[in-house]
């Protein structure tokens, strides 16, 4: 059996693809005080996460936007997820901590050695 589809159908499943890109691109560019200001929050995350001496925090990203905190990257134990949004809670300036894309590293390593 075919199922035949109007003109108007495909126009109008291409208008809402174009309406969703739309979307997407049309985020205001941010005023260079704000990137500077956003950069060097983040700066001083990272600075805080690597000053830790019990936890290796080098393969963790940084990014801050208007005080949002983003943490990407791998860890090594659920400790180190924890305790990864805790320093970064606790710097002047961060409002929120995102950890949505921290991962727990799974190849055997601890703190970055391999065993």
């Amino acid at each position: 059996m075919r199922v035949r589809r109007s003109l108007g159908t495909h126009c109008f499943g291409l208008g809402a693809i174009l309406a969703l890109i739309g979307a997407c691109a049309t985020t205001a560019p941010k005023a260079p005080e704000q990137s500077a200001t956003d950069l060097a929050l983040a700066n001083r995350v990272y600075l805080a996460l690597n000053a830790d001496p019990w936890f290796y925090f080098r393969h963790v990203d940084v990014r801050a936007s208007g005080g949002v905190v983003d943490l990407a990257g791998y860890v090594w134990s659920a400790d180190a997820l924890y305790e990864a949004r805790q320093i970064a809670g606790h710097v002047p300036g961060v409002r929120q901590v995102a950890t949505n894309r921290l991962e727990l590293e799974r190849e055997g390593r601890d703190n970055g050695v391999t065993r």
